[in-house]
């Protein structure tokens, strides 16, 4: 099954060496939240463990021990023989909703708004640095991501495609260690965000949000592009506020 159309910037931040070598967790999470986020595709093959030890910058074994912590987790599944390999298996969405109901709940509001400042400050730092250093090819793909987004249907779709343009957003940022957080934020809070799922109104806003920050980004306008990242992690984190009250309350 072939790849998503993903920014090189974005795919190479997902096998770029790894800073701590000789970390199987490492590569576990990151392999794991770059298939959550839909970087890495349901079916798509994975490269051979020499491979993937080559480009992470680690001994295959460590390799091997990631690979086999990913296939416990059922996100992967590894055939044996003549075109076998490592391929990804996305989760379902009716298989995570149940849990990320039960996380929500037990979170509290100042860890949701801690978690809103957090990715809030991010998102507005990418912005900015984007709007800086923006090639016509991240316009591009920029413009194309937002696109996706406004003629995704249903929300698990509309939650893939909304991560997508947030870390096309990074990505244009020019910047590897930016692009991964986003994705590893991306993948903590982005499947929460859209438990509520979005409603026309919601969604309207949302393409709206999308168009600005590219137009901004476009304009060289860090400052405006930095506020509109801002404000939009905010109106999502308030959405979340809402339907965690709405769990917890008797």
């Amino acid at each position: 099954m072939p790849a998503p159309d993903a920014s090189a910037t974005a795919r190479l931040a997902v096998f770029a060496p790894l800073e701590n070598r000789g970390r199987a967790e490492t590569i576990t999470r990151r392999l794991a939240d770059a298939i959550a986020l839909g970087l890495l595709a349901d079916g798509e093959q994975l490269p051979s463990e020499p491979d993937l030890a080559a480009q992470l910058g680690v001994a295959t074994v460590t390799v091997r021990e990631a690979l086999s912590e990913l296939r416990n987790q059922g996100v992967i599944v590894t055939r044996r023989g003549r075109g076998g390999g490592s391929f990804v298996r996305a989760p379902q969405r009716d298989e995570t909703a149940g849990l990320l109901r039960r996380r929500l709940r037990d979170l509290t509001v100042a860890d949701l708004r801690d978690l809103g400042d957090h990715y809030g400050s991010l998102a507005a730092g990418a912005a900015l640095l984007a709007a800086d250093r923006a090639s016509p090819d991240d316009l591009d793909r920029l413009g194309e991501a937002a696109a996706a987004f406004a003629d995704a249907t249903g929300v698990e779709r509309q939650h893939h495609t909304d991560g997508r343009f947030h870390v096309e957003v990074a990505a244009a940022a020019q910047s590897a260690r930016l692009t991964r957080e986003e994705i590893r934020l991306q993948t903590e809070i982005g499947p929460l965000l859209w438990l509520p799922g979005a409603d026309a109104r919601t969604r309207r806003r949302l393409d709206r949000q999308h168009r600005e920050l590219v137009a901004a980004i476009a304009a060289e306008d860090g400052d405006r592009a930095a506020a509109l990242a801002r404000q939009h992690v905010a109106e999502a984190i308030e959405r979340l506020v809402e339907l965690h009250l709405g769990l917890v309350q008797p």
